[in-house]
């Protein structure tokens, strides 16, 4: 059979004692080509080395008109797609992945959602792989996002993004979206719709549950665990992407879930807001775009802080080791007089844990309570994600940004849960 002319149909490949199903798709290398395997997974071959090819099943695609249906008797939720795995198909012909073309093509591969809520309206503020993202993405969709949920109409709002950036989307959100009254749901995929095994319809399904619910504030609705069982809602500013390809990759970190979320029904686990209609959301997308967020690593030269003053960045976040901790001894990688030095330049420095569990304590040891003379800020259980994230926002206020203290003040208060106070060091 000719190779070339079956790219995207549904083959068998014999080699020796093994045989493999699977779609033919093109390689880059010449004399080869791929076979996209009903795990989803490409495996390459070499066609000298092919005993036998069969062809299996002509796959043509259909693509059929999908009507949106509305019913009064249902509850009305927005959709804001800003891309990722979750707003994309295969694409045999290149054997990655495409973001789906409108809306439609995306809603006939969930149809199960419209059983739950009426999708009413759509908003498409951009799309985009979530490695793209940066704070003017955030802004924008904090502004569409709040007009949305002042709509009386509008039951909640869900958010579809790529993975790799969505806990820093949601503590942007958590703290550019004042006010909330209704839940902020952002979900995700981490397999693309069109596969067996993709995670998609139950975190859609999941994630409409939690949009009419009476929750209100910023969630992150996922898989608890690697079955299509339930999914956990998490805090905005207390979950983290944890595993780079399970479909449980999302945790709760210093904290517990707020519920269980089944496609049936939801199951309460931690206190958190309840819907309030009456409340209006305020934007407030203020953002300062010098900051920067630094992990700390044995010998490091502390002059990398030189390079942040000269590049005027304000403020810097670094992941220090275990309780709050960088070199303090050892002469030139000592990092107290630098720390002194650009501090008094006018740059914030904060610290965050790389430990991820836990809350910083620079009182237990000698090294941590010299970097705090120095200056620096220890924001306790705050991931470090959502302390970069939460410092521009600061910084973004330049009437905070005038005084240290008030700096220190707002970066040390529970603006959005960032911070728990009941967590047992």
């Amino acid at each position: 059979m000719e190779i070339e002319e079956n790219y995207g149909n549904y083959i068998e490949v014999e080699m020796g004692k093994e045989i493999y199903e699977g779609i033919i798709l093109p390689s880059p290398e010449a004399g080869t080509f791929l076979l996209k395997l009903d795990n989803g997974y490409n495996i390459g071959f070499n066609k000298k080395d092919v005993l036998k090819m069969k062809l299996i099943k002509k796959i043509e695609e259909k693509k059929k008109e999908f009507e949106v249906k509305i019913s009064k008797d249902k509850p009305n939720v927005a959709l804001v797609i800003l891309g990722g795995t979750i707003a994309a198909r295969l694409n045999p012909g290149k054997g990655g992945v495409d973001f789906v073309e409108n809306p439609k093509d995306l809603f006939r591969f969930y149809p199960e959602l419209f059983e739950i809520a009426n999708v009413k309206k759509v908003e498409v503020p951009f799309m985009k792989g979530s490695e793209n993202m940066d704070y003017k993405d955030w802004k924008k969709t904090a502004k569409v996002i709040c007009e949305l949920v002042n709509e009386k109409e509008i039951s909640g709002v869900i958010v579809l993004q790529g993975t790799d950036t969505l806990h820093y989307t949601s503590s942007a959100l958590s703290f550019f979206l004042n006010n909330l009254g209704k839940p902020v749901v952002l979900t995700y995929s981490q397999r693309s719709i069109d596969r067996g095994s993709s995670d998609a319809t139950l975190n859609l399904i999941c994630s409409a549950r939690a949009a009419i619910s009476n929750f209100s504030g910023v969630l992150v609705v996922g898989h608890a665990n690697t079955n299509d069982e339930f999914c956990l809602g998490i805090s905005g500013t207390k979950v983290r992407k944890m595993h780079s390809s399970r479909r449980d990759a999302f945790k709760p970190v210093n904290a517990e879930p707020f519920m269980k979320i089944y496609s049936d029904r939801i199951e309460r686990i931690s206190e958190h807001s309840l819907r309030n209609e009456k409340k209006k959301c305020a934007l407030d997308n203020k953002f300062e775009e010098k900051i920067a967020l630094l992990k700390f690593y044995p010998g490091q030269n502390p002059a990398i802080l030189d390079y942040y003053s000269k590049e005027g960045y304000k403020g810097i976040v670094i992941e220090m080791l275990g309780l709050g901790h960088v070199a303090t001894s050892g002469g030139r990688l000592s990092w107290i007089k630098k720390l002194k030095e650009v501090q008094q330049k006018g740059i914030f420095i904060c610290a965050a844990s790389q430990t991820i569990y836990g809350r910083l304590n620079p009182l237990v040891y000698v090294t941590g309570r010299e970097l705090l003379e120095t200056g620096v800020i220890y924001l306790e259980d705050m991931l470090a994600e959502v302390a970069y994230v939460k410092l521009g926002w600061v910084l973004g206020h330049k009437e905070w940004a005038k005084s240290r203290e008030t700096v220190k003040e707002k970066m040390l208060e529970n603006i959005a849960g960032e911070i728990n106070k009941r967590l047992v060091e």
